[in-house]
């Protein structure tokens, strides 16, 4: 048995930066990774759609260009060039990310599946095929997230998609059927949609996007529906068949009504589960909730001391930037002994439909359910001086401010450049900055961000 002073398992966006620092201060340390580093950021999330999504707007701008007074005629859509590109951009990162931990003094890079077998004690079955017994006084789990694939009658028989098979189409489909109405299933209509699919969307709630506020929602599905995607709300799959010639048919139950939808792909995009089942955390004493996340204090640590839990594989937001800000905080507790805690820090987001969503703070219907005193500013971006001229006025801004403290608690852009406007507020609500600031702050023109300004100029003090 080989002891090491830490041990991470996963090398996503938590794992791989935290093992560098711990190596470079001096603790003896291993990183288990059992496919790809970089975890799904690199490989399977933010590094490919982000590129692909940058090809369907490509696409879209083409088939949109007539009103700039630019005429594309027959444009067309090569999708193996656009995986090309993509793989070549993923290939590159994680390349980058690998040899970085190679060249680590004091690190070891092992290929493997790590599973628990006792107090602070793995054994790596690695890929070679050959094991190896390693323990350590600290423990660092990062090991993500997969998509969760729902029980639906006939789901294993129709060959369906999820959200890193669906990157390795070579053709364009006929028609997706997208099974969620969310972030990741929005962006990935849109992006087939744009390519040229048929695209259908089946949410069960009674609006895309339900977690957001309604207005975020209208407008969205308004956007989406512009560009002739079906949306369904108040629906569900009940059954899926597959004929001989290929062809799906999915019987959807639409507000007690059932209808059949035929259709040449399906995309499964209703949320990700931990990875946290195959390590045999229980061999170890580590506590999951019912969901198999691992349970952690503000520290980040799990109720056994030393065993710690970083990115999606614990409660909580599910983004990179998280996983990230996660071995941050851990690694100054740890090494600098600071005492930081993952309590009320400010959790900004961008969905990356086009235009973007970006979020952080309160909503307004959070806002309403905590009984919290708050004003609303709004404002389209058809009344954006950049939106106008850029030919691109879908969406608005909206803020949430208190109306006595004049502190901004919560922004939503939903338009061009929407996750860079939310973040000149995001630093504004971290600074203490207050609405009635902003209002008067000179930014330079005509950028997107000059015009809040005007968001909080029909505010009332």
């Amino acid at each position: 048995m080989k002891q090491y002073d830490a041990i991470i398992i996963g090398s996503g966006q938590a794992g791989g930066p935290l093992a560098k620092k711990l190596a470079a201060a001096g603790k003896k340390t291993a990183i288990i990774e059992k496919r790809w580093v970089g975890g799904t950021c690199v490989n399977d999330g933010c590094t490919p759609t982000k590129t692909m999504v940058a090809s369907a707007k490509m696409a879209y701008l083409a088939a949109n260009s007539g009103p700039l007074g630019i005429k594309i005629k027959n444009f067309s859509v090569d999708m193996p060039k656009i995986k090309k590109r993509k793989d070549a951009i993923v290939h590159q990162s994680r390349e980058g990310g690998q040899k970085g931990l190679e060249k680590t003094q004091n690190l070891d890079l092992i290929f493997g599946e790590a599973v628990f077998t006792g107090d602070k004690t793995i054994t790596v079955k690695m890929n070679s095929g050959r094991q190896k017994e390693l323990t350590a006084d600290l423990f660092f789990i990062n090991t993500g997230a997969k998509p969760f694939v729902p029980e639906i009658e006939g789901i294993a028989e129709i060959g369906y998609l999820d959200s890193t098979s669906i990157m390795e189409l070579n053709q364009v489909p006929e028609h997706l059927l997208v099974i969620g109405g969310n972030y990741i299933g929005l962006e990935f209509g849109q992006m087939f949609r744009r390519f040229g699919s048929k695209v259908t969307v089946i949410e069960k709630s009674g609006r895309i996007v339900s977690r957001e506020d309604d207005d975020i929602s209208e407008e969205l599905t308004k956007i989406l529906e512009a560009e002739q995607i079906t949306i369904h709300t108040n629906a569900s799959v009940t059954k899926f068949k597959k004929k001989a010639g290929g062809k799906i048919t999915a019987t959807v139950n639409k507000g007690g009504q059932e209808e059949k939808i035929k259709c040449s792909h399906v995309l499964i995009a209703v949320g990700r589960t931990p990875q946290s089942a195959a390590l045999n955390l229980a061999s170890t004493g580590v506590k999951v909730d019912e969901q198999g996340f691992i349970t952690v204090n503000d520290k980040l640590e799990t109720n056994v001391q030393g065993i710690y839990a970083l990115g999606d594989v614990k409660p909580g937001p599910a983004f990179t930037h998280i996983s990230y800000n996660d071995y941050t905080i851990v690694y100054r507790n740890l090494i600098e002994k600071q005492k930081l805690s993952i309590k009320d820090r400010l959790v900004p987001y961008c969905m990356f439909t086009d235009p973007q969503l970006g979020r952080i703070g309160l909503s307004e219907n959070e806002a309403k359910k905590q009984g919290i005193k708050y004003k609303v500013a709004k404002l389209p971006m058809a009344h954006v001086a950049r939106a106008i001229e850029t030919g691109d006025t879908r969406g608005f801004m909206k803020a949430i401010v208190d109306p006595e403290t004049k502190k901004i608690l919560g922004v939503a852009v939903l338009g061009q450049e929407g996750g860079e406007i939310m973040t000149v507020l995001q630093m504004a609500m971290a600074g203490g900055i207050t609405y009635d600031q902003v209002r008067y702050f000179v930014f330079a023109h005509p950028l997107y961000s000059e015009s809040l300004n005007n968001l909080f100029l029909g505010m009332e003090d």
